[in-house]
């Protein structure tokens, strides 16, 4: 499936979880806090900005923010919540839609770059971050790290997470870099529903070649976005890309 296939309004409409899960104020409030203060005194760009779970608080600190987005319903999302002119959006993908203006950050978080399910289509979103850039100007990537170690041999899926009503599982595709995470959620009856995302898993040393080859250098790389020290156990990395 397409990306704008998988984003459709039934998938808009169940994004948001207000207070938990990737909403919850432990997880929100830091990636804001860190944003806003790289940020600076300049304007933000969002890529993949979806229904402004990020952008919103953000620009409610004060930050300038622009977002690029490829779904339309989310977009309509997002608009629930702000005018255009509060956070314009320019309808497109991330890898080569280009919004007016300069930025002094670029934002890429919750793993949304693995959507693009080509190398090509990934060092293509590098160049696009670098092309709306100010000199010095920093590009911010939120991946997970591919958990690969608890594949035996022969099998090809991982439980990532499991609690009552939901069970989060990923299939690997170990050839092409390709996973599918499947969301299951159920009740006390029989049904459950599925919720199924392609992406392409990016190792961190494949992501900094990216950045080479698109004109950054590595600033730093810390397990989440309060700081934590990024290590081998380190299950995602928030990594900060600075432009010469």
């Amino acid at each position: 499936m397409r990306q704008d296939e998988i984003w459709d309004a039934e998938a808009a409409r169940h994004y948001d979880t207000p207070g938990e899960g990737m909403f919850a104020p432990d997880v929100l409030g830091p990636t804001v806090d860190r944003l806003a203060a790289l940020a600076g005194d300049g304007a933000a760009l969002e890529f993949a900005i979806g229904t402004g779970r990020v952008a919103v608080p953000l620009a409610a600190r004060g930050v300038p923010v622009t977002g690029i987005e490829l779904s339309a319903p989310m977009i309509a999302q997002l608009r629930t919540k702000v005018d255009a002119d509060t956070v314009p959006v320019v309808p497109g993908d991330m890898a080569t839609t280009v919004a007016p203006g300069e930025f002094s950050l670029v934002y890429l978080v919750f793993n949304t770059i693995a959507n693009l399910l080509t190398q090509a289509e990934q060092v293509a979103c590098f160049r696009n971050a670098a092309r709306h850039l100010a000199p010095g100007g920093r590009f911010i990537v939120e991946l997970w790290v591919p958990e690969l170690r608890k594949l035996p041999p022969g099998q090809q899926a991982v439980v990532w997470h499991s609690e009552p009503g939901y069970v989060g599982l990923d299939t690997y595709d170990v050839l092409t870099q390709h996973v599918v995470s499947h969301h299951f959620r159920f009740g006390d009856g029989r049904q459950a529903e599925l919720f199924r995302t392609p992406h392409r898993y990016v190792w961190p040393a494949e992501l900094d070649l990216m950045g080479q080859l698109a004109g950054f250098t590595l600033e730093s790389r810390h397990a989440d976005w309060a700081g934590g020290e990024f290590t081998a156990e380190s299950r995602s990395h928030v990594s900060v890309y600075r432009l010469a």
